[in-house]
Order: structure tokens, then sequence, then C-alpha cells
């Protein structure tokens, strides 16, 4: 069985995170970056099943800029067999929809049974990717996983709703994303870390996978104006002189709040 995880660079999250007011984008300059904590946490989901089958290859899938290929290499670390790394400078500032275009032209590249993903990365929060993957590449979908089971031909799992829980199963192939309720994934040791510098690691670019970036042939969202969040104000401090009761309800209804 081909697994492929869904791996990516964010901004440490106990890190300054900014967006450059050129470009809109994330500044990465602006601190230290990582490997998302869901994304390992999803490689930990396709390692455990690899552990007991020996059948099954684990592939880390990213796409990042040229500059990531230590991240990429923490999953091989970790314990994936293989990576593939996504790098085009045209794909600098991709939308969610060029996005999943590129991976899931990657993925049918490698002919996967089963992709795993977290349910949302830490700095876009889209959280549609594993969808939108599932129907560019016509698989099953499973999202927001709590639980999850492997077999030959089936995932199936958990996943928390309002009323309690649900189980959901899906044929293979399929997309599965899976939420922080998960394990963490093992820390890459020494022996790891030396394994990780030989491992296969292909670096593909949009021409290898036939995929246009190209506005004029297929269009994309675009950034039309960006500004800096506003210093936080100093909150309304209410004095009680027997009309604080009067004083928060207007307040409230000023700020639209009841």
């Amino acid at each position: 069985m081909k697994i492929f995880v869904l791996v990516k660079e964010v901004p440490d999250t106990y890190g300054d995170r900014k967006l450059s007011l050129e470009t809109g984008l994330a500044d990465r300059s602006a601190g230290d970056v990582v490997l998302d904590e869901i994304t390992e946490r999803a490689l930990e989901v396709a390692l455990s099943y690899a552990d007991k089958n020996s059948d099954a290859e684990v592939t880390a899938l990213t796409m990042a800029p040229a500059s990531s290929t230590a991240s990429v290499r923490r999953a091989l670390a970790i314990g994936a067999a293989s990576a593939v790394h996504i790098a085009d400078e045209q794909l600098v500032g991709a939308d969610l929809g060029l996005t999943a275009e590129v991976l899931a032209a990657a993925i049918r590249r490698g002919g996967a049974d089963l992709v795993i993903t977290g349910n949302l990365s830490t700095d876009g929060s889209g959280g549609v990717i594993p969808a939108m993957l599932a129907e560019h590449l016509g698989y099953a979908q499973a999202t927001a996983l709590s639980t999850v089971e492997i077999t030959a031909d089936s995932v199936s799992g958990t996943r928390a709703t309002d009323a309690g829980s649900q189980p959901v199963s899906a044929p293979l192939p399929a997309v599965i994303s899976i939420t922080e309720a998960l394990p963490d994934a093992r820390f890459p040791n020494f022996k790891g870390i030396m394994a990780a510098k030989k491992k296969p690691l292909e670096v593909l670019s949009l021409a290898d996978l036939d995929v246009s970036a190209d506005p004029a042939a297929a269009p994309r969202s675009i950034m039309t104006a960006i500004s800096e969040k506003p210093p936080r104000a100093a909150g309304v401090k209410i004095v009680d002189e027997g009309d604080a009761a009067d004083q928060l309800v207007d307040f409230l209804v000023q700020n639209r709040l009841v």
C-alpha cells in the first residue's frame, strides 16, 4: 500500500508571525519555521500502520519553497521512507485551488492508495484541502477523524460531532484528515536523522506535473488589498456609581453584542 502524507512547513506558533505588507504573504524571515504539528500527527498515523504492515510505503509530500528542505528531511527522520518536494517560483502565493490541483497531480503521479492530512494547518487554517484533493482525485474521503483504523482495502474512524461521535468509513483509495486527538509524532532519533540523509527526496516543478499556474489559463483568486492590524485599543472601564448595570447594557448595545 502506498500512503502519501501531506506535510507543511509553517511559521513557529510560539514565534512572531507577520504578513508582508507588499505581497500579503507570510514573512518567513520574521521568525522560525517548523513542520506543522498536525502534519506530524498525520505522519504518525501512517507510520503506525507501516510498522505492522511491511508492504506499506510512506511518502511525505509537501509544496513549499526550495528553502524548506530541512523540514522535509525532518519528515524523513521521523520515519517516512521517501519524500516529494514540489518547489516552483510560480507557486509563490498559490491559493487553495491551485494548491489542491498541484498536490493532486503529485499524488496521482505517485499512485497513492491512501492520502493522510491534518484537518487544517496552523498558518492558513483553510481546512478544505482534504476535500478538494478527494474531488480532484476521484477518491472517497473521510475528514476530521479523531480515531483511525486502516486495513488493506478500507479506512475507518470516528468523527466528533455536537451530539457525540460519528463512525465513518471509506473504501480505498481514499483521502482522510485527522485532528489533534490523534497521538503526537515519534521523535526523530540520531539513527533516523542520519538515515534521512540517504532516503529518496524527489524535487518536482510545475512542468514535471503538467500543471499551469497561468491565471489566463485557469483563473485564480487574487489579493486586492492588505493593511496592518491596528494596535489594540484600551478597554472601557466602568465605575459603579449606582448605574453600572445601565452603563454595561449601553456598552453591549453600542457594540451590537445584544
